[in-house]
């Protein structure tokens, strides 16, 4: 093979040739392309924006959402592949980039991967354009054969004449559909027609998952590339007040020291290691201001003081909570909390990237490449037109890599050292204590109880950060944060509440601090549902009500909401033994990015305080199944990312800054912790659910209330690491 910097290939002929060499770490981009100077066009037909079809019937789809491991690429190929009758065993898929969409009036739609909506939210037009590309094929055949389109079908890349039995091949007749009009109306299969739709195809990434062969942004390597490491101030808000170049300047392999705007440093070295033992040794003065004061304590304080503050943003409200709850003959009350949590992805931040006076061009793993773009534009000060963004796969995401400090940063790092790629590459530390955090929260629940036990009122407090404020505040309604409120609303079709409460008050009294939220997988979900899952454990409990019981009469007017609430009850056995080494059992139900889910837990406590997770049992109902075992793994793996939260995921705050640094201070599951996961998965129609991150909001409280059960001890802020277990 010819060495790549003589030739401009396609990124997909870069990824085929480095699959052919097994194992890879890393690859060479051409250097011509990373200068930013276009490769010359493919010669192959390109049906419309999402298809194009070589002559030997080999099918590329075009994806404008990311894949970072929760299975879009698939997913989204299944959806056109559906409508473009096409050989499955020929598909191949590669990234667009924002720049081309720009060019092309937003050909692609959105590029934004997240909110569990890279599918949901793009199903029809790209849908649409499977079908779009099969008329079209089809006209092309008939057209050859001088014909009645409509006398002829397709299948598997293969069309044929119905009266004749004449057949030409996708390949055979792709560029003469090249040419065509597309057509104005695109009809879409009914779905009891699909064929490829709901059904578990094999992902399209395993094999080179598998081989080690998957590209992702750290591996990026260039001709000429140098590594730069930076170091933002430690406490968010702190600027650069001196830098002391000397110790750092003379160490091997060492380019650059510089200062990236007014609050970070960065060392730009021939390999990673020098950069960052360089930055080790570089000495920095930090203006930490007023920030450096704060701490947990004084956190936790401000979100006290929140939770019986007068003024507060209504979410949800019927009736007169207050009322119904000073009338009761009892009053039950609890107090929750919820941390800060780090997105903590396996790959760090990073971009690469090459900047000339005319020209910005950077190779990132990102969950929006439109939001990349302008962030590029702005920080390169060029207009868009003049950027773009080659995205490779992501190492995590989880939501951290929707909003990009990290790549402005990079971007300013380059603009300093025109016309050399450079290489951007956060250490686990940096990437650690400069995220962008799940909102600390706490909150009130206050229920009225008459006589019989029934709820008459329920007031719920939220008091914590708003994540709107933070990253789009043009988007508060009249200073009031709407995603505050997930799962608890009282109607529409995303993230609406599963029970009818004859009084209602939910509110959120914003209280902000220096510390940036951001959304993180779940988002607000997840501490929602632990508040009121948890809370209404423990009404059915002081009531002596079952409570599976309790929660099926607060949802008679809920149907999709109590359908995963049964599945899961029955499938667990609830009201039935236990089974042997179980102690207690507990359940949950929310709904969110559009999807219906449930959860049942069984676990044990042992008499040192050891939690044993032994079962979880979680029902999914997501409208449209695409690929029901990726809706399993997804569940699966969101059961891991959510216990994990629940088990150990915290971030504190001492002097200002982030004291959690890495993995030995900020823990995960390991497989030993792993309990049994059964998936039910259950998709009733009409709708389009998310999946890749509902299931986690009802881990955690199935979990809180099967520990209830087991030790009479009522858990009431997360993480599990700082409680004593043992039996009350």
């Amino acid at each position: 093979m010819a060495p790549l910097d003589n030739v401009a290939p396609s990124r997909r002929l870069l990824l085929k040739g480095a699959a052919a060499g097994a194992v890879l770490f890393g690859f060479h981009l051409p250097y011509k392309q990373a200068l930013g100077q276009a490769a010359p066009a493919a010669q192959v037909p390109e049906i419309n924006a999402w298809v194009v079809i070589h002559p030997d019937d080999r099918v590329v789809l075009r994806m404008a959402r990311s894949e970072m491991g929760q299975g879009t690429r698939t997913g989204l190929a299944q959806m056109i592949a559906e409508e473009l009758h096409c050989d499955w065993s020929k598909i191949s898929t590669e990234y667009v980039t924002p720049g081309q969409s720009l060019r092309r009036n937003r050909a692609w739609g959105a590029f934004l991967t997240a909110g569990s909506q890279g599918i949901r939210n793009s199903q029809d037009y790209v849908r649409k354009g499977g079908a779009a590309a099969r008329i079209m094929l089809v006209e092309a055949a008939a057209a050859r054969w001088g014909v009645p389109a409509a006398e002829c079908s397709a299948k598997d890349s293969v069309i044929t004449h119905g009266p004749t039995g004449r057949t030409l091949r996708y390949g055979e007749v792709a560029a003469d559909a090249a040419k065509l009009t597309p057509p104005a109306e695109v009809p879409l299969k009914d779905p009891s027609a699909w064929i490829v739709i709901n059904t578990s195809k094999p992902r399209l990434d395993t094999a080179a998952k598998t081989t080690g062969s998957l590209i992702y942004g750290a591996d990026l390597k260039m001709p000429g590339m140098l590594v730069a490491v930076p170091r933002r101030c430690p406490v968010f808000g702190g600027t650069v007040r001196a830098i002391d170049r000397a110790s750092a300047s003379s160490m091997p392999g060492v380019r650059h020291v510089l200062q990236v705007g007014d609050g970070a440093v960065a060392v730009v070295a021939d390999t990673f290691w020098q950069a960052k033992m360089a930055l080790d040794a570089l000495k920095v003065e930090w203006e930490v201001g007023e920030n450096g004061q704060v701490s947990s304590a004084t956190i936790d304080a401000r979100l006290s003081e929140g939770l019986d503050a007068a003024e507060a943003f209504i979410g949800n409200q019927n009736g007169d909570a207050r009322a119904a709850i000073g009338a009761a003959p009892r009053k039950l009350e609890a107090v929750y909390s919820y941390p800060f949590q780090n997105h903590a992805p396996m790959e760090p931040m990073n971009a690469t990237v090459v900047w000339t006076a005319e020209r910005c061009d950077v190779w990132c793993p990102t969950q929006n490449g439109e939001a990349a773009l302008a962030a590029t534009a702005q920080a390169a000060g060029l207009p868009q037109q003049q950027c773009d963004i080659h995205r490779v796969d992501l190492g995590g995401g989880f939501g951290r890599r929707t909003t990009h400090d990290w790549l402005i940063d990079a971007v300013l790092i380059a603009k300093q050292i025109p016309g050399v790629p450079i290489k951007t590459m956060w250490t686990r530390e940096e990437d650690m204590v400069q995220g962008r955090y799940h909102p600390v929260t706490k909150a009130k629940l206050t229920a009225g109880i008459d006589a019989n036990g029934e709820i008459t009122g329920l007031h719920m407090r939220i008091s914590g950060q708003s994540i709107l404020s933070f990253v789009f505040p043009n988007a508060l309604q009249a200073g009031r944060d709407p995603v505050v409120f997930q799962g608890l609303n009282p109607t529409g079709n995303d993230s609406r509440i599963g029970y009818n409460f004859p009084n209602l008050l939910i509110d959120h009294a914003m209280r902000n601090t220096h510390v940036p939220p951001h959304f993180w997988r779940g988002v607000n979900h997840n501490q929602n549902a632990v508040y009121i899952e948890c809370f209404l454990d423990e009404v059915a409990h002081a009531t002596g009500q079952d409570p599976l019981a309790l929660r099926r009469k607060l949802m008679a007017n809920h149907p999709k909401h109590l359908g995963v609430l049964n599945a899961v009850a029955e499938r667990i056995g609830w009201g039935g033994p236990l089974p042997e080494g179980v102690q207690g059992r507990g359940i949950a139900q929310q709904m969110g990015f559009g999807s219906y889910v449930a959860a049942a837990a069984d676990v044990s406590v042992n008499d040192q305080g050891v939690l044993r997770i032994h079962r979880i049992v979680a029902a999914t109902d997501c409208g449209y199944a695409v690929n029901p075992r990726q809706i399993e793994m997804q569940v699966e793996g969101s059961f891991v990312y959510g216990l994990s939260a629940l088990l150990y995921g915290e971030c504190t705050v001492k002097d200002g800054a982030i004291e959690q640094t890495n993995f030995d201070t900020y823990n995960m599951l390991r497989m030993d912790e792993m309990p049994q996961v059964e998936t039910i998965v259950m998709p009733s129609g009409g709708f389009w659910g998310g999946v890749g991150e509902p299931t986690i909001m009802v881990a955690a409280p199935a979990v809180l209330n099967a520990i209830f059960a087991a030790t009479g001890k009522r858990i009431r802020t997360v993480p599990l690491k700082d409680q004593d277990l043992r039996r009350a």
